[in-house]
């Protein structure tokens, strides 16, 4: 893939996050869980023809957006690997993730996750995330490391390369009856 391609993906990567971000209040600190297959960015198959270079181009867009807003990337691998997540050993530390053994490789875990693991400081792989928001590049399924109520953002992207782009904020359970309130009116607070 020609370097003009790849830095559309990259472009196109960060302009997705940035808007996830700002739809869903995305804050330093949260999650973002993110499944990404190199294949379909490339318009083949998911899982036939992994890429490090789209891998590079995708992880760049996403670490463009997260130097500026501070969230932790989740990077989900494969079926092969039961969709297991590169988190850094400090996020997995600081919210309690069980650590799996394995290391992802693109054959086993994906073309994505084995860049993430390889360019992450201190990566380890964890079991699952509750993640405050998602991008999903390509219909990875991501669903399952979301937070219970998740809620679709529309990107302006469409699609990233050839793959097509889902993406995904959360919010807390509403919870109550028809007595429930859920904002507190300012003149309430006295």
């Amino acid at each position: 893939m020609d370097e003009a391609r790849l830095q559309s993906i990259a472009a196109d990567t960060e302009r997705c996050v940035r808007e996830l971000a700002e739809a869903g209040g995305l804050k330093a600190g949260q999650l973002l869980v993110v499944g990404a297959s190199t294949s379909e960015v490339a318009g083949r198959r998911i899982g036939t023809s992994g890429s490090g270079e789209v891998a590079r181009a995708i992880f760049e867009g996403i670490e463009a957006a997260r130097r500026d807003i501070g969230f932790h990337p989740v990077f989900q691998c494969c079926e092969h690997l039961n969709r297991a997540l590169v988190v850094t050993r400090e996020v997995a530390e600081r919210c309690g993730l069980t650590e799996v053994s394995a290391v992802p490789i693109p054959g086993a875990g994906g073309a994505m996750a084995a860049y993430a693991y390889r360019h992450l400081p201190d990566a380890c792989l964890v079991e699952s995330v509750q993640a405050h928001a998602g991008l999903d590049i390509g219909d990875t399924l991501i669903g399952m490391h979301l937070r219970p109520v998740a809620v679709p953002v529309r990107p302006s992207v469409r699609t990233i390369g050839e793959a097509h782009v889902t993406m995904a904020r959360t919010r807390p359970k509403l919870i109550g009856g028809a007595r429930a309130v859920y904002v507190l009116e300012p003149d309430e607070r006295t």
